[in-house]
């Protein structure tokens, strides 16, 4: 349906695409993958045609209808969140319009000569309309709405009324409900908890048109793609297959390249020893001579391109006592809406509590109640003895000083560390070379959250409070963040919509739901196997 051929693309004075060649077939369902900054959104946009490649072409197939989701979801307001996602449903909202307007024409008296030709376009159009099932558009809508976690009195107020992270599940539904021929997603779980990313793998899975996606979610990804499109060093490189095969493809490519590689350098240096040899012989002159030609003849094997890959190791943290955290009797209600009432919870040393519940069910809350970040109505939050904590939360880059660089924030924070180590931890987060003198206020938001993060882990507390750490994360750097965790001796008690991490680092699981809270030994593997659901409350 696209077919990107032979392009080439420079962006800034860098290179990001040379000769490249890639498709998506009718049906597909592609992950593209490559390091950040390797031109994923700029492949996304001249698949759209809003940018050109400078040599090559991207040839779309005729009269196919594209719906491109990105994160720069624009203006939003003056309208309800479910008359949002109707107007970008493609034709039908168009239609639906053109509907509105003659409804409007047939009720103006000063039209009324033209009656006749108002009414008889009505009946074209609304034809077209049921054709086209426009009357079941807003059911639909609110269905992919409610998919999306959105109660009834989201989907009816005023759009411009909702944060960011809403605002983009409202751009997403638009692309949803539109369901186009082809779909292409940048980062499309972003945002979203896990009964909507849950919800969204599922709609995926059954849409019938050919997609392209990015996503930091390896789980996500995993459940939906069957090709991955890889950005390698300005090449596209096609794998059949998941994200889990293409990993090991990649890996099994790379070893038998680095064989390939090792045998041509050692069959190289004998031909090259045999000429130093007997160079100034003249009775082996002809053999030299010979030997000279058919080197200048090989075609080198180039050694397989090494990913830059970041480890970050804890500084050992500080003992705490058994007893970490205790909440007795604790009541928290916002307004009419009672979120705990008469709760009790003990956390102990080592321990790694994930959170589990839908939307509104108080896992942030609890979080803020643990951290000090707001109080209980009644009841007590009471730290144990020797507890260092750590809160990592999406308002936790605030902290930042936009007129320092990252480096000069680094230095702030921990004056008696010295450049190296921050430049090296600087790394591990994804701020490497001369991306240590931003200033802090261009940063995104995603590399705040980095930023933010790196400074909380450099001087390791031994108890972590992290909502939602893995957003803005990729995947390379989440890997990180999980190995350094995994080694981790402190106490942990977080809220993650991301499966990988859960599964990887979680040892208890506390699961808030209408009927009661539950606890359960062992992590979230294990609750899975026992509930037999991914997360609580999933409609079926």
């Amino acid at each position: 349906m696209i077919r990107i051929e032979n392009i080439s693309k420079s962006n800034s004075h860098r290179i990001l695409y040379i000769e490249a060649s890639a498709a998506l077939n009718r049906g597909e369902k592609a992950g593209l993958v490559g390091p950040n900054g390797a031109g994923k959104t700029t492949l996304f946009r001249m698949m759209t045609g809003e940018d050109q490649p400078d040599e090559g072409q991207v040839v779309t197939e005729k009269n196919i209808t594209i719906g491109y989701f990105n994160q720069d979801v624009g203006e939003m307001a003056g309208r309800s969140a479910v008359a949002e996602v109707m107007a970008g449903a493609g034709p039908v909202s168009a239609v639906a319009a053109e509907l509105r307007a003659l409804e409007d024409a047939m009720v103006d008296p000063d039209r009324l000569d033209e009656m006749d030709a108002i009414i008889e376009r009505y009946g074209e159009v609304q034809a077209r309309y049921e054709e086209l099932d426009g009357y079941g558009l807003e059911g639909r809508a609110r269905e992919v709405l409610d998919g999306l976690s959105f109660s009834q009195e989201m989907m009816d107020g005023d759009v411009g009324k909702l944060s960011g992270g809403w605002k983009m599940r409202v751009a997403l539904a638009r692309i949803l409900l539109m369901r186009p021929d082809v779909m292409l997603l940048d980062e499309p779980s972003n945002h979203l908890d896990l009964e909507s990313l849950i919800w969204l793998e599922s709609f995926l899975k059954t849409y019938d048109g050919a997609l392209l996606m990015t996503s930091h979610d390896r789980a996500f990804m995993n459940r939906i793609v069957n090709k991955i499109i890889e950005i390698d060093a300005g090449s596209l490189n096609t794998y059949a297959g998941d994200y889990g095969f293409y990993e090991q493809q990649r890996a099994q490519n790379e070893k038998q390249q680095q064989a390939q590689f090792e045998r041509q350098q050692a069959m190289l240096a004998k031909e090259i020893k045999f000429i130093e040899r007997f160079k100034a012989r003249a009775s082996h002159a002809a053999q030299v001579q010979s030997r000279v030609k058919k080197l200048d003849k090989i075609e080198r094997v180039e050694p397989p391109r090494r990913r830059q890959t970041v480890a970050f190791e804890f500084l050992p943290a500080p003992r705490s006592g058994d007893d970490v955290v205790n909440l007795k009797n604790v009541h928290k209600a916002y307004g009419s809406r009672r979120i705990y009432d008469g709760f009790d919870f003990m956390i102990k040393r080592r321990e790694r509590w994930c959170i589990m519940g839908i939307n509104g069910a108080g896992k942030s809350t609890l979080l803020k109640l643990v951290a000090g970040a707001t109080s209980p109505d009644q009841g007590t939050v009471t730290l144990g003895a020797s507890v260092k904590m750590g809160y990592f939360a999406q308002h936790a880059m605030d902290v930042l000083e936009g007129d320092l660089t990252i480096l000069q924030w680094l230095e702030e924070r921990f004056p008696k560390a010295g450049q190296a180590p921050l430049r090296a931890l600087s790394g591990c987060f994804g701020f490497s070379g001369d991306d240590v003198e931003k200033k802090c206020r261009v940063l995104s938001g995603g590399e705040k959250a980095r930023l933010v993060m790196a400074a909380m882990l450099f001087d390791p507390p031994n108890f972590l409070v992290l909502d939602e750490p893995t957003n803005h994360l990729d995947l390379d750097t989440k890997d990180m963040l999980i190995k350094a965790l995994a080694d981790y001796e402190g106490t942990m008690l977080f809220v993650s919509h991301d499966r990988h991490f859960l599964a990887a680092l979680s040892n208890r699981v506390l699961e808030l739901t209408d009927e009661g809270i539950h606890r359960y030994d062992g992590g979230y593997r294990e609750y899975v196997e026992r509930t037999g659901q991914e997360a609580p409350g999933l409609r079926g």
